[in-house]
């Protein structure tokens, strides 16, 4: 059953179905994955994730934290290092149980579909609602979880995003051919990348992308995260690396026309932000919001790709296979994700 009446100006809403929660990860097609397995030459595998306490902080962004790590208890005691001969002289076993508060999206992530929507018009009575990719509402599909319980082994709160969560892409599966492309080497005046400059490292890289390719843009930020050592001068890292212009209509336009499946990038945001100043009522997120809220274009961040674009560029490729399965927990609007490359 359709949820609107109007679809936002350049969104496929509709085009997958009425009901579709997974918009360009459709793409990722059994023929498609077949397809970039085929990349797959010498079975060398790469680690695109920073370690999840990384980048450090929350400098970067303030209301995400570092993920804490603790134990686990058994009968009022830490269950790390845990003889179990405490329990029973006749055993022998040592136990080692622990858990993690995590911030979602602190570190190497995913954003699903209900990341970020608009204020939109979608049911035609002239007055603006917040919905999400192919209509679905705030409130309704998309609910708060509430706060997170205070005592350990609480029961979770309900909620969260009810449709377009993170759990419906890991159910999917992401997995399929990614596409490098190296912006790391770009002068300075030109690390605002519009689409101009995109398709110029292209071609200078010999890089073409096709249709449910998963494009991957390299520019060190992730490496600088490294060298910083868990305190990040976010100043530093803004200046000294490429992002991509959300303000520039012709490169939302093109990765509508690209027909690419997810865009990547090993930086904070992929675009940059905050965004170029604009007249009127707009999206403080111009990328995001084509992306995620038009397209169903799933958007990975701060990704580790500088010892993949290495080989790659030292072997004239650009293309690999690529698993990236998010956590499958329902009602999550990000997920870490520990991507693995292989080539």
């Amino acid at each position: 059953m359709r949820r609107w009446k109007n679809r936002p100006d350049g969104s496929n809403w509709g085009e997958y179905g009425d009901e579709d929660q997974l918009g360009r990860l459709n793409l990722l097609t059994p023929e498609r994955v077949r397809r970039a397995a085929a990349e797959i030459r010498e079975g060398r595998t790469f680690c695109l994730s920073l370690p999840l306490d990384f980048p450090g902080g929350n400098r970067i962004n303030p209301r995400r934290h570092p993920p804490l790590l603790g134990h686990t208890w058994r009968d009022g005691q830490p269950n790390f290092n845990f003889p179990l001969e405490r329990l029973d002289p006749n055993h022998v076993d040592v136990v080692c149980d622990d858990a993690a508060l995590i911030h979602l999206q602190y570190s190497t992530q995913w954003d699903s579909l209900a990341h970020v929507g608009q204020m939109f018009d979608a049911d035609g009575d002239g007055v603006a609602e917040m919905v999400f990719y192919n209509g679905y509402r705030a409130g309704i599909d998309v609910v708060s979880p509430g706060a997170l319980p205070r005592e350990p082994g609480a029961a979770s709160p309900p909620g969260g995003a009810l449709a377009l969560g993170i759990d419906r892409a890991a159910e999917h599966g992401i997995q399929g051919r990614g596409v490098l492309v190296d912006l790391s080497a770009l002068a300075p005046d030109q690390r605002l990348v519009g689409r101009r400059t995109l398709l110029s490292a292209m071609a200078a890289q010999g890089v073409t992308v096709e249709e449910g390719d998963i494009l991957c843009l390299h520019t060190g930020y992730a490496r600088s995260v490294l060298g910083m050592n868990r305190e990040p001068d976010p100043a530093a890292l803004e200046a000294g690396h490429a992002r991509l212009d959300g303000r520039d209509k012709s490169l939302l336009q093109w990765l509508t026309d690209s027909g690419i499946a997810a865009l990547v990038a090993d930086n904070y945001a992929v675009e940059a932000l905050p965004a170029a100043g604009c007249e009127g009522r707009h999206a403080a997120m111009p990328l995001h919001e084509h992306c995620l809220f038009k397209l169903g274009l799933p958007l990975g961040e701060l990704w580790f790709l500088s010892d993949l674009a290495t080989w790659l560029r030292q072997r004239t490729r650009t293309r690999f296979f690529l698993t990236a399965p998010p956590l499958r927990l329902p009602g999550a609007v990000g997920s870490p994700v520990t991507p693995i490359a292989t080539v």
